[in-house]
């Protein structure tokens, strides 16, 4: 299939297979990589600087760098070593509190008593509110844009560029795909517009706003559900995908989009799946293979 075609509905039920289980979980082990500042963000960078085959940005959950799990996964997307790896600190220095991550989103969420969850969200209500004040959606979108738009006028004609982005900023990566983000290359004659990515992967993508975060995507997007996610409700996939096949018959062009389903998947499945857990470590681990294989597609 070619860009420009919608397929057909295409899940994928996600289940552990002998070498995946060989691999171990992305949990495991100490970020490799550095911070230095790109584009006038803090970014942890890791992988292939040298000649690498295009560059992966990550826009991660609200816990940003503070998260070991996310510098983690961008360390299992340059392991090949076929990839440069961005992990920008899209909250200037101001993540959301790892203690309101414990509560809303534990690791073994067998462990946690369902008073311990209560107490611990209420507790965490006061900070975590000041923190959505402090990122509201404009701004919040402006920075991402901008870092992208930087980084494409760098990049022009040398490198193709990926965005991944999970829950809080798998919203971004999906408009970072948009037609509406698109950007004029400044000196050209004539003028060329070019999207800000070459494609994207949003897994449980959260406070999605539909249709205007979906449509009209210009580039390939490939989208990770999971089927027990209490914030990121399964029922998305199927608007997401009414969306895209109406563009399709008013006679748009949609980029090839393809759809995921993680089981159980509960909410930050790819970034906080419980690698002790069979299944759960499954999606952790399959997660990376899905962006990962896309990315091996399209740049």
């Amino acid at each position: 299939m070619h860009q420009g075609e919608l397929p057909s509905r295409q899940i994928f039920q996600v289940k552990p297979t002998t070498d995946q289980r060989r691999q171990g979980s992305i949990h495991k082990g100490l970020p490799v990589g550095k911070e230095e500042n790109i584009h006038g963000l803090n970014t942890y960078v890791v992988g292939n600087r040298a000649t690498p085959r295009g560059i992966i940005v990550i826009y991660s959950d609200i816990f940003g760098l503070a998260l070991p799990n996310n510098k983690l996964i961008a360390d299992a997307y340059a392991k090949s070593g076929e990839w440069l790896v961005y992990l920008p600190d899209f909250f200037d220095g101001d993540p959301a509190s790892l203690k309101f991550a414990d509560a809303a989103i534990p690791v073994d969420a067998s462990k946690q008593s369902t008073l311990a969850k209560y107490t611990g969200l209420l507790a965490s209500a006061p900070s975590i509110v000041l923190w959505l004040m402090r990122h509201k959606e404009a701004p919040t979108n402006k920075v991402c844009m901008e870092f992208l738009a930087a980084l494409r006028h760098a990049t022009l004609g040398s490198q193709k560029i990926g965005i991944a982005g999970f829950c809080w900023g798998g919203r971004y990566a999906i408009r970072a795909a948009l037609e509406d983000n698109m950007i004029e290359i400044k000196g050209e004659t004539p003028a060329r517009v070019v999207p800000l990515v070459d494609a994207a992967v949003a897994l449980h993508p959260s406070n999605l706003v539909l249709p205007a975060d979906v449509s009209p995507v210009v580039v390939p997007v490939s989208f990770g559900w999971g089927l027990e996610d209490e914030n990121t409700k399964f029922e998305t996939m199927a608007k997401v995908e009414g969306i895209h096949a109406r563009a399709k018959e008013a006679g748009r062009t949609v980029p090839e989009v393809e759809h995921k389903v993680y089981k159980p998947g509960r909410h930050g499945f790819a970034v906080r799946g419980n690698p002790d857990d069979a299944q759960e470590k499954a999606c952790l681990e399959d997660s990376v293979t899905q962006a990962l294989n896309w990315f091996g597609r399209w740049l």
